[in-house]
């Protein structure tokens, strides 16, 4: 490791180490940008290509809090959505469906009860064989949404934490449904304009391919399924089916445009001026005691032993990790703010070596800086 930069020394072991490719790590400590670089390559096939600071990765799971949940923020704060309304009060559809009496609070805390993932991809592809144009539809969303209706609970609603991704499929079609357009459209002239977050967006497909952006896209996977390398379209498969916009996966950026949706949301917490009102703004980073032991705020994650986020984060950080190895951590006391960005499942997903790198990498990361002051 270098002993002059501990922090660039871990990250290019890690590139040696195959945790992956490459990856591109932002941090900011108390307002002021204190690392900002790019490590490894942006692609290692079918030949090697370099990485840039301004390298446009798939943001997986990040969608969740940076698209899905900033959206229905927002709709709280414009008095047309309630937390602690049924699901089904916004979306009939699933009235009388086991899910329909969950909350929205349900959803965003992961406890409807609801499985974590379900194939629905492979069914909406039948369907397109039979209907041409059916994959990406609203035909399909609303294909989708009766699936998740007819999905047996595993736990009553409130009993049990499990992280669902078919919970923020629902948390993304309401959200849509509320707004009368598409959760890219929403959360673009809501918060990404205002706030210039960019490039942060979803890449829709057509005809089942992706329309990619002018910039360099990281790729991620050579995915058998669709028998091609993923470049500029999204990884998630449930995803691709909802035509690349959806709740749970869809969201590219940079780490720059992550940092600036993560800085709005510190100003909330801290009370400064922003678009997020400050009161919602510590509600859904405050870990929420639906079920006893949960480690879930509203829609964000806490630190909870072991955390992804290292051993130094105080308790009231908030963050969430993404599939293709992503990751975004914020400590409102010590106004730290960590954005990890890589495709670790490039060439291939059979790789999780970032599981035991990322903690380590936050722990490094909060040595250099703190005791810096």
């Amino acid at each position: 490791m270098d002993a002059s930069d501990p922090i660039a020394g871990a990250m290019q072991s890690a590139v040696e180490a195959g945790v992956f490719p490459g990856a591109v790590l932002s941090v900011r400590f108390r307002g002021a940008i204190r690392y900002h670089r790019a490590f490894g390559l942006a692609a290692t096939v079918p030949t090697p290509e370099p990485l840039h600071r301004d390298t446009i990765y798939d943001l997986a799971s990040l969608t969740k809090p940076l698209a899905t949940v900033t959206s229905i923020l927002c709709l709280v704060q414009e008095g047309r959505l309630g937390l602690d309304v049924a699901v089904q009060d916004y979306l009939p559809e699933l009235q009388a469906r086991p899910v329909g009496g969950a909350t929205v609070a349900h959803l965003l805390t992961h406890s409807s009860g609801l499985p974590a993932w379900r194939p629905f991809y492979e069914r909406v592809v039948e369907q397109d064989k039979l209907r041409p144009g059916f994959l990406g539809s609203q035909a399909a969303k609303d294909y989708v949404l009766q699936l998740i209706g007819a999905e047996e609970l595993l736990a009553p609603i409130g009993t049990q934490a499990v992280y669902s991704d078919l919970g923020f499929m629902l948390l993304g079609l309401l959200v849509e449904r509320l707004a009368g357009r598409s959760l890219a459209d929403v959360v673009r002239e809501r918060v990404y304009g205002p706030i210039k977050a960019a490039p942060l967006l979803f890449l829709p497909t057509k005809d089942g391919r992706s329309q990619m952006p002018a910039g360099s896209v990281a790729p991620t996977e050579e995915d058998p399924w669709r028998g091609r390398m993923l470049r500029g379209e999204v990884h998630d498969e449930n995803a691709y089916a909802l035509g690349g916009i959806a709740g749970h996966a869809g969201l590219f950026g940079t780490a720059e445009a992550v940092l600036a949706v993560s800085g709005c949301w510190l100003d909330s917490v801290k009370g400064r001026p922003s678009l997020l009102r400050s009161d919602l703004a510590r509600l859904f980073t405050s870990r929420r005691e639906i079920v006893p032991g949960s480690s879930w705020c509203l829609g964000w994650d806490s630190p909870s032993p072991p955390s992804s986020s290292g051993t130094k984060f105080s308790p009231r950080s908030f963050g969430h990790l993404g599939y293709t190895g992503t990751s975004l951590w914020v400590d409102p006391e010590r106004e730290l703010e960590v954005v990890l960005l890589s495709n670790r499942v490039h060439p291939t997903r059979k790789n999780d070596k970032i599981r035991e790198f990322r903690p380590k990498i936050h722990d490094i990361i909060c040595q250099e800086l703190l005791a810096a002051g």
